[in-house]
């Protein structure tokens, strides 16, 4: 095939959306999963698989709006349980988007981490109290991105058995 096949130019640009989506895990302003998902459909969609096409389709829709509740709902959880509030996570993710821009790339985690801190440390009055409830926030943050990464893999994955077996 040549790169004036519009079929190959789909799965280029599919392929490069699901790359896009893996990366937006980490990188602030690219949404991951609707990345990935959206490369799978233009595939399905415009990419000749046919029948095949559309099943893996549904499979990665399933897989991306399941990821999109676990990896609230999970996380959340685990954080309900150790007693930390929204509240908290609020004061967190607006330093960390404050951060970003102040300190490009590494801001985002500085800022997350110091708005979580100064939030428990107000809330709790004391910084011995206030830093494990720092570190489950952060393990929750990290466990949402790793559910997030981990249904990207999934659906890239799903996207490559369809481009070969279609």
């Amino acid at each position: 095939m040549s790169l004036t096949d519009s079929q190959t130019v789909v799965t280029v640009v599919a392929g490069l959306a699901i790359l896009a989506g893996l990366a937006g895990v980490v990188v602030p302003g690219l949404p991951a999963l609707p990345l990935c998902w959206g490369g799978v459909l233009v595939w399905a969609t415009f990419g000749g698989a046919g029948v095949g096409g559309w099943a893996v389709f549904a499979v990665a829709t399933l897989v991306a709006a399941s990821a999109m509740v676990i990896k609230y709902a999970w996380p959340g959880r685990n954080l309900k349980r150790t007693g930390v509030p929204t509240s908290t996570l609020l004061a967190g993710g607006v330093l960390g988007i404050i951060g970003f821009f102040v300190v490009p790339v590494v801001g985002l985690v500085l800022g997350f981490v110091a708005g979580v801190w100064a939030a428990e440390r107000l809330r709790l009055g004391s910084n011995q109290l206030a830093w494990p409830s720092t570190v489950q926030a952060l393990k929750a943050a990290g466990l949402s991105m790793l559910v997030e990464f981990a249904a990207g893999l999934v659906i890239a994955g799903l996207w490559l058995a369809g481009l070969l077996l279609t």
